[in-house]
C-alpha cells in the first residue's frame, strides 16, 4: 500500500496567539512559516486579523464554554492576554490552561507577565532568581498567573513533554505603539520625581518583545523565567528627560514625593513608588536573541541624531 502523505499545511507548526494585540501582531512576521490563529473576544476584529493571515478564533476566557475550541488546535501558545481588572487571583489563565490539557499535545507555552510581580527593590540590580514581592492586587493576579502557568507545566511536562515558561516583562515602548510613545506622556504634562526621589525603570521596544516571543517557542526552557528587556538602566526622570531633549519637547517638572502622588493617577502612582534594575542575559544566552534596540536612543531614533 502507498503511504498517503497529508498536506503541508497540516505539517507546518500551528501556533496559537492569546491576546493578539499589538505585540501578537508584531510577531506575526516571525511566523510567518507556521499556522497562526489568535483567539479574539471581539468579533469585530476577525477581518482585521484575517487581513494578516491569521484565523480569528471567537472565544473569551472569561466564558469557560467558548474555550472548547482550543482543545487539540495548536502545538505552540503564545499567552499574552491580561488578567481580570480586579481580585488577587487570574481565572482568565486557569480556563485557558485547563482547555489546553483536554485534548492533544502543546510542545511549548510562552505567557507573558511583568517585571511588576517583583514590586519595589530600592533600585537593585537583579536576575530571575530573586523572589517575587508583589505590592498591589495587579501584581498579585500576576504571581497567581504564573503559578498556574508553573503547575500546569510541570504537569504537561510528565504527560507531554510539554515545556512552559514565563517572561516578565518591563515597560513596552515603540513610537508607533497605541498607549507606548513615551513623547504622550511628556504632552499630557505629569510631574515626575525630583532626582533624590526617583526611581529606575526598565523597558524593551515592542519589536524587540514579539521577538523574543517568537524565540521563546522554540528554544524556552521547561519552567523558565526571563526578563525580557533592554540593556538600559535610567532613572524614570532620566528616562523622559531624554525623550523630550531628543524630540525638541518641554521637559517634564521634577517635584517632591507628595506633590507627584497628589498630581497622577494611583495606578500611575503604583508605577512610580517601585524601583529596579532587571539583568537580561539569561534572555540573550537562552533565546539567543540579539537585540535590535538594546538601548533607548536606538529605540526611538535617536542615536543616529546625535552629533
Amino acid at each position: 500500500m502507498i503511504p498517503i502523505s497529508r498536506p503541508a499545511r497540516f505539517r507546518r507548526t500551528r501556533v496559537l496567539i492569546v491576546g493578539c494585540g499589538d505585540v501578537g501582531l508584531r510577531a506575526l512576521p516571525g511566523l510567518r512559516h507556521t499556522v497562526v490563529r489568535a483567539l479574539t473576544s471581539s468579533p469585530e476584529r476577525a477581518p482585521a486579523l484575517r487581513a494578516r493571515g491569521v484565523t480569528p478564533l471567537v472565544g473569551n476566557l472569561d466564558d469557560a464554554a467558548s474555550l472548547g475550541r482550543l482543545a487539540g488546535l495548536a502545538t505552540r501558545v503564545l499567552h499574552l492576554a491580561p488578567p481580570p481588572g480586579q481580585g488577587r487571583t487570574d481565572p482568565r489563565t486557569a480556563r485557558l490552561l485547563a482547555a489546553l490539557a483536554r485534548r492533544g499535545a502543546v510542545d511549548t507555552l510562552v505567557y507573558g507577565s511583568t517585571s511588576g510581580v517583583y514590586g519595589d527593590a530600592g533600585g537593585a540590580l537583579f536576575d530571575e532568581t530573586r523572589a517575587v514581592n508583589p505590592t498591589t492586587d495587579r501584581a498579585h493576579r500576576r504571581v497567581d498567573a504564573e503559578a498556574r502557568v508553573r503547575w500546569w507545566g510541570r504537569r504537561m511536562a510528565l504527560l507531554a513533554g510539554t515545556r512552559a515558561c514565563t517572561l516578565r516583562i518591563p515597560g513596552i515602548y515603540a513610537l508607533d505603539r497605541e498607549g507606548g510613545d513615551p513623547r504622550d506622556r511628556i504632552r499630557r504634562g505629569a510631574p515626575l520625581l525630583a532626582a533624590p526621589d526617583d526611581v529606575y525603570t526598565n523597558h524593551i521596544h515592542a519589536d524587540d518583545l514579539a521577538r523574543a516571543c517568537v524565540a521563546a517557542l522554540w528554544r524556552a526552557r521547561p519552567g523558565r523565567v526571563l526578563h525580557v528587556c533592554d540593556d538600559t538602566h535610567l532613572a524614570m526622570g532620566d528616562y523622559f528627560d531624554l525623550v523630550a531633549d531628543g524630540f525638541g519637547l518641554a521637559r517634564l517638572p521634577r517635584l517632591p514625593r507628595e506633590a507627584v502622588q497628589a498630581a497622577v493617577s494611583p495606578m500611575q502612582w503604583s508605577f512610580m513608588s517601585e524601583s529596579r534594575r532587571l539583568v537580561n542575559a539569561r534572555m540573550k544566552h537562552e533565546l539567543r536573541l540579539v537585540l535590535r534596540h538594546p538601548t533607548i536612543e536606538q529605540g526611538l531614533g535617536l542615536a543616529s541624531r546625535a552629533v
